[in-house]
């Protein structure tokens, strides 16, 4: 893979943050290799002429580099636009278990990247649709998750869900969450859901505080067709959210279909670590 433009995607509100996006964007001029970065953010590190818009960035990299934590990185993939193309992720914010390339080992790995000598972990996508009536209101692709929630915290929602077409159970709950494997370290994971090895083919359907204890979180293969099908219950407000980005309002009636997408996510493995030393490093195992 020749990289001649690389993308370049952070929030630079902390100072940290900033000088290393600044000082990547010199260390790739410095080998001939164009970096682009957001408008707004070329404007905070003082580096007009490499801010384009933000979609542009997505269109014409050969590259991601994202400069922050897991919902950075999150933010990187949608610029993608399906777009098959490696990311770089170095964690700068909380738990990263996306972000899992650190300050120190960054410019080493950029090096293998930048010759080829890199590994890319496949990650399955989900493609999202709400559907009202016979309509399509909104379309999306999910690398962790979508979720179905409430806009009250103290009302229960009532979705009712079917896989394949067969009915599986209408859970009374604060909201219910259909993951990927990257998602199940997520959402999923706080509200009592599986660890799923990203390896693993398989889409993930976890009730949030479900009314019926026996409602329990399922793991179904990718190629099922998940219909999820929302009732009010009140007055309340409900959101379906993609990756925790994207809020989509919903009305009683309103159907969430959601299968694995055609598309996957490129993420580069850090040098020399495992899917389970970074699960132990981040979860304080042992």
């Amino acid at each position: 893979m020749k990289v001649e433009t690389v993308g370049i995607v952070t929030k630079p509100h902390q100072g940290d943050v900033a000088r290393a996006a600044a000082g990547l964007v010199d260390w790739f001029e410095a080998r001939d290799v164009t970096a682009l970065i957001g408008e707004d953010a070329a404007k905070l590190l003082d580096r007009p002429e490499a801010g384009v818009p933000a979609e542009e960035i997505g269109r014409r990299a050969d590259l991601i580099v994202v400069v922050g934590g897991d919902g950075t990185l999150l933010a990187a993939v949608r610029l993608l636009n399906g777009r098959d193309i490696p990311i770089l992720a170095i964690n700068y914010g909380g738990l990263g278990f996306l972000t899992g390339v650190t300050l120190s080992e960054l410019y080493d790995d950029l090096e293998r990247t930048l010759a080829g000598e890199f590994v890319a972990d496949r990650r399955m996508m989900l493609e999202v649709e709400l559907k009202r009536g016979e309509q399509t209101v909104a379309s999306h692709r999910a690398l962790n998750d979508v979720v179905i929630n409430k806009g009250t915290p103290s009302r229960l929602i009532e979705v009712e869900a079917r896989v394949d077409g067969e009915y599986v159970s209408t859970f009374r709950a604060d909201g219910l969450i259909v993951a990927t494997p990257t998602g199940s370290t997520a959402y999923n994971l706080s509200a009592g859901g599986p660890i799923v090895h990203p390896d693993v083919q398989a889409i993930l359907m976890t009730p949030i505080c479900s009314h019926t204890l026996t409602n329990r979180p399922i793991v179904l293969p990718e190629s099922v067709s998940i219909v999820v099908t929302f009732s009010y219950r009140g007055d309340d407000g409900v959101y379906s959210t993609v990756d925790g980005q994207v809020s989509l309002p919903m009305v009683s009636g309103d159907r969430l279909v959601v299968r694995a997408a055609r598309e996957q996510v490129q993420l580069i493995v850090p040098t020399g670590k495992s899917y389970f030393e970074v699960l132990r490093g981040k979860l304080k195992w042992g």
